[in-house]
């Protein structure tokens, strides 16, 4: 899929605000609080995390499953959900369905972190193991709907879950109306994508940016190329963004809204992880480290940066304790 000049965004600022108003009905605004060390050690500039982490089920996933699936008609509810994930929209998908009566089946890969596929269990959702990778978890998933008639709550590629996202968004603008710079962890792309609609929607001049992974950065590479393409080349630690093939519809907003697309290694996302829980007590998971990781290594221009404000969003905080303490060891 090539990108066409011609754009159309088919999310809009009226359904990011329509989700938010649904989303708040039960989902939390979450907190944006100063970063000390980030300010004054490393950018020069004020920095605020954006702590999705302390969203229901840990993650921002739970926005876009909650605004989905409440989107869903009566019949479509009544023959159960069927998702795919690396474990943070699977929580979101099961709490939400347990919260409306809805059955609820996740496809996770074989090699999701336990604690997801506890909280995801725990919620009342039936867990499937399979694949090596989220992307062969998505296909699986997907045969699996055909066979049995479940209906897809797409991890990424649907306009309610963008705009679910989104409303993380209008919470910045609303709590941080002169911010400057916004750096958003990237897998599939629903999150950037509904991200950037809001905000540039409101505000072009705010400064974009997207962080991936080395490790897996289809995103990435598809932004570079201006074509979907695949980039995959093992595990990260940011296995909540491990998404080889980024979504055809998200893709498209990214390429056009997004200002510019940041790669850091697995060394400089361990050390953000390390350095989020020691010096700002927020545990954040790898994918959740990204930005912070990105400031850190210096990977993005300094105009950007001093003098300026700037957000950094924790999209999730669902780790192994014991996997954090060995991460750490390995890669600090």
């Amino acid at each position: 899929m090539k990108l066409e000049q011609r754009f159309d965004n088919p999310v809009t600022l009226h359904d990011i605000k329509k989700a938010a108003k649904l989303i708040h009905q039960v989902g939390r605004v979450t907190p944006l609080i100063q970063s000390m060390f980030l300010s004054r050690d490393v950018t020069g500039g004020e920095v605020y995390l954006k702590l999705e982490n302390m969203q229901l089920t840990g993650s921002f996933k739970f926005r876009g499953a909650f605004n989905k699936i409440n989107h869903l008609s009566a019949a479509e509810k009544a023959r159960g959900v069927i998702t795919a994930s690396a474990g943070n929209h699977a929580q979101g998908v099961a709490l939400t369905s347990k919260l409306l009566g809805i059955k609820a089946i996740v496809v996770m890969p074989k090699g999701a972190p336990l604690a997801k596929q506890q909280a995801t269990s725990g919620y009342g959702a039936e867990v499937i193991l399979h694949g090596d990778t989220f992307d062969e978890a998505h296909q699986f998933m997907e045969e699996e709907a055909t066979k049995s008639g479940y209906t897809i709550v797409d991890p990424y590629d649907d306009v309610d879950v963008i705009a679910g996202q989104g409303s993380i968004g209008l919470e910045i603008l609303n709590q941080l109306a002169d911010v400057d710079t916004v750096i958003v962890p990237v897998g599939g792309g629903g999150l950037i994508s509904g991200i950037a609609t809001a905000i540039k929607t409101v505000n072009p001049a705010i400064h974009l940016i997207g962080v991936q992974s080395e490790k897996v950065h289809g995103m990435t590479a598809s932004y570079q190329a201006n074509e979907i393409t695949t980039f995959g080349a093992g595990k990260t630690l940011a296995d909540g963004t491990a998404v080889a093939t980024p979504g055809k519809i998200t893709f498209p907003i990214t390429k056009h809204l997004v200002d510019e697309m940041i790669l850091v290694n697995e060394d400089e996302i361990a050390t953000a992880m390390k350095d989020l829980l020691q010096r700002a007590k927020v545990v954040a998971e790898g994918a959740g480290a990204l930005p912070t990781a990105a400031l850190e290594a210096h990977k993005i221009d300094s105009c950007w940066l001093e003098n300026k404000k700037i957000v950094a969003l924790v999209s999730g905080g669902n780790v192994d304790l014991e996997q954090v303490a060995t991460n750490i060891d390995q890669f600090v």
